[in-house]
């Protein structure tokens, strides 16, 4: 067995550990599918009224839709920081590496376990929007391009949760460290165009990862102007990979002792 077949291998065992984990806290992962619904539900039938007159009018569910596909990949993250943690802090991982398994496997099988989690909830979001009124005007390569933003965006995050909860001392600390990719789009263009806001918080809004990357979903999914949100989007997301990804290689293979 080569070493890349025995790494495929070894990170297959670890994502079916991940799905048999859940079967434990089924609770934590219905409340990542569902959260994400409900606060759509929540804005387009108790705001949305209000709403029209500060998007410009149209459908407040064709504008909203973009910022809660963001939550829920933000969502998703708080789950995969908590099981990481939780394996930490129980001595699971330390006895991982005394296995003879691939090391990257271990967390290998955890990203590509929140990946396939975060799609389901990600389906969940556009299945149920349809039902309420989105109505997209999107072409299939505008889809295969909103498709490859949002798996972007997971792998970032999702990369950034095993980091943190990686470098959490308890499960309460990894869900706090997750809590910035769920409040963030709050100030972002996902409910309301960021030059609506206050001066000092729009410049904010404008700035932060988040906006670019709802605006360039927004304006492959209902045509509005891009500009360049979509470069920005995709080096935000390139750089929280990378940075995730090395800060969790790095927290992984530290010595156990200190």
């Amino acid at each position: 067995m080569t070493a890349i077949t025995h790494t495929v291998s070894d990170s297959l065992t670890m994502l079916r550990r991940d799905f048999r984990h859940l079967q434990r806290y089924p609770v934590m992962a219905i409340s990542g599918l569902i959260m994400p619904v409900f606060m759509m539900l929540l804005f387009v039938y108790v705001f949305g009224g209000a709403m029209l007159t500060t998007v410009g009018g149209g459908s407040y569910v064709d504008y909203l839709v973009p910022g809660i596909l963001v939550m829920a990949v933000g969502a998703g993250s708080a789950g995969t920081a908590v099981n990481v943690n939780v394996d930490m802090t129980e001595g699971v991982i330390a006895r991982f590496r005394t296995m003879a398994i691939a090391r990257v496997s271990v967390l290998t099988g955890q990203v590509v376990g929140s990946m396939i989690r975060t799609a389901v909830s990600l389906a969940l979001v556009v299945g149920v929007a349809l039902l309420i009124g989105f109505r997209p005007r999107a072409t299939f390569g505008d889809w295969l391009l909103a498709i490859a933003v949002l798996l972007m965006l997971t792998l970032a995050l999702t990369w950034l949760a095993v980091a943190g909860g990686l470098a959490a001392n308890k499960p309460e600390g990894a869900n706090g460290f997750s809590l910035p990719f769920q409040f963030l789009p709050f100030i972002s263009s996902a409910f309301v165009p960021t030059d609506s806001m206050a001066p000092g918080l729009a410049w904010f809004a404008q700035h932060q990862p988040f906006t670019p990357i709802i605006d360039t979903l927004r304006g492959v999914l209902t045509g509005t102007p891009i500009g360049n949100s979509g470069w920005l989007a995709v080096g935000w997301c390139l750089l929280a990979t990378l940075g995730g990804y090395f800060w969790a290689r790095k927290l992984y293979n530290r010595d156990p002792s200190r």
